[in-house]
């Protein structure tokens, strides 16, 4: 459906009494009707209430991740041509548990959390996700050693991306 397709709304009297289909129950129905009716899957439905506004962000194919640079130390080919799955074998993966801006410290003139080969506990704090000014901790759920870390300080994540991966304690590497 286009557009162009739907239907116009026919505009409310200003002085006219608020009516049922004013309430946030029937905006709340008009907003999953229009979420169902609209092409393809969306990533992102805002609506605001006051000043009334609708912003629709569909998903699109999952990127691919970003090449990581060559140095003289990885500049090697690699040593076959199939697709190296996201989390190996053995490794725990550390995700982001929503959509932000990922922190290795608690400020810019502090260590960072963790490093690589650092061994963590249950609990311990390994970065933090920001979203809307809100600072959300991320923790490890196990006992074990970081092993690769692939986001960068203050970098954007998205959902579900993973952020580090961890190596069971004990573990060789």
């Amino acid at each position: 459906m286009q557009p162009t397709e739907l239907p116009p709304r026919t505009a409310k009297a200003a002085d006219a009494p608020p009516s049922p289909d004013d309430s946030p129950r029937a905006l709340r129905d008009e907003v999953v009707e229009l979420a169902q009716a609209l092409p393809g899957d969306l990533r992102r439905l805002t609506v605001r209430s006051g000043e009334r506004a609708i912003e629709v962000e569909w998903a699109t194919a999952t990127p691919a991740p970003p090449a990581p640079i060559a140095t003289a130390a990885t500049a090697a080919p690699p040593a076959d041509e199939g697709v190296e799955p996201e989390v190996p074998e053995g490794m725990t993966a550390v995700r982001a548990p929503l959509v932000g801006t990922f922190y290795a410290a608690p400020s810019p003139d502090a260590d960072p959390f963790v490093r690589e080969g650092d061994e963590v506990e249950v609990g311990q704090t390994v970065g933090i996700v920001e979203a809307m000014k809100l600072m959300n901790p991320i923790v490890a759920d196990e006992q074990a050693v970081v092993a690769e870390i692939r986001v960068a300080d203050a970098n954007s994540v998205e959902y579900d991306q993973v952020l580090m991966l961890l190596r069971p304690a004990g573990r060789p590497r």
